[in-house]
């Protein structure tokens, strides 16, 4: 029987159960006799996140007919690398808040953050081995080696408002689309699917991952500051050039032009800043431009499950694709 799904808390509703069997196994799996270390990874994991990874990967075994368990510790594993990018990224970023909350870096220093983040990889892929796939352990070493280079070239561009747009849509590709991907994808594999399922629910979690990073780059101007768990324009204040800001750029005046870059160069962004930079961006369109490049990648995305047969999983998959552009957090 096909599940009615027609919005994402109906997609909640109907995988409940497989994503608390997921959160147990996340809390199962903290157990490093190093007390700190758990108290810190706990700290982010109990922070409220949606775990999109994890329901990906299950909706995407579930699609191709899994009928077993093994996605609640593969899920958890996706779950703890994706809490290791987090716990750097802040480091990186110089982030106080994280969901809301003081991010680990301000509660127990840079170090410690850096140090369980490694824990937290290395959990990961010392647990991963014991699925004894090949398929698996190479999807999710490539996963998280092209994070690394997206993260590099990130930080190469930091500050620097000339930034091509291709290059910032190569640096979501490797940063955030990459492990979407690649839990698209071992799903596809625990299930053993085909080849070409698997190179289908890869392509669908590597367009549903732009998607998702632009519409979240989006709402660094437009969403509810307190929704959003952190201060709106912080990419900026960051030296980070977003697509917004990236299509306002190539728009704009001479003089927004040269304030926009001064305030990248000296990382500073006043609330009037801010107010004449949404208002900027909502005249030249910027606001609807990003949206709307995310939506495209979105019916990219929806497009790849036209090979599957209908099912409450494909059902679901297709409404969480859609739910990443809506999102107001």
């Amino acid at each position: 029987m096909i599940a009615t799904i027609h919005s994402i808390a109906d997609v909640w509703d109907a995988y409940r159960l497989e994503l608390d069997g997921i959160d147990d196994r996340v809390r199962k799996n903290l157990d490093s006799s190093v007390t700190l270390v758990n108290t810190v990874a706990a700290h982010i994991l109990n922070s409220g996140g949606k775990r999109i990874r994890p329901l990906l990967l299950m909706l995407s075994a579930r699609l191709c007919g899994y009928t077993g368990w093994e996605h609640h510790q593969l899920g958890s594993l996706i779950e703890f690398i994706h809490t290791a990018t987090l716990l750097h990224d802040d480091v990186v970023d110089d982030a106080d808040i994280r969901r809301g909350r003081r991010s680990a870096r301000k509660v127990w220093g840079n170090q410690i953050s850096i140090l369980v983040g490694d824990y937290l990889y290395s959990k990961a892929m010392c647990q991963v081995v014991e699925f004894r796939s090949q398929g698996i352990n190479e999807v999710l070493a490539e996963a998280c080696k092209k994070m690394a280079e997206g993260e590099v070239l990130q930080l190469y561009y930091n500050g620097n408002p000339a930034m091509p747009e291709i290059d910032y849509i190569k640096i979501v590709e490797h940063k955030t689309a990459g492990l979407i991907a690649a839990s698209c994808r071992m799903g596809a594999i625990l299930a053993n699917a085909s080849e070409a399922q698997q190179d289908a629910l890869f392509r669908f979690g590597q367009n549903l991952g732009i998607a998702f990073q632009v519409a979240d780059d989006t709402l660094d101007y437009t969403a509810n500051g307190t929704n959003l768990g952190k201060t709106l324009g912080q990419d900026l204040r960051q030296g980070k050039a977003t697509l917004p800001l990236l299509h306002l750029l190539h728009h704009c005046s001479e003089t927004d032009r040269q304030m926009i870059k001064d305030r990248m160069e000296t990382r500073t962004l006043t609330e009037q800043d801010l107010a004449r930079l949404i208002h900027l961006m909502e005249d030249y369109g910027s606001i609807a431009y990003a949206l709307n490049r995310a939506s495209t990648y979105v019916a990219a995305a929806k497009r790849d499950l036209s090979l599957f047969e209908d099912s409450t999983a494909k059902r679901a998959l297709s409404v969480a694709a859609d739910y990443m552009v809506t999102r107001d957090r």
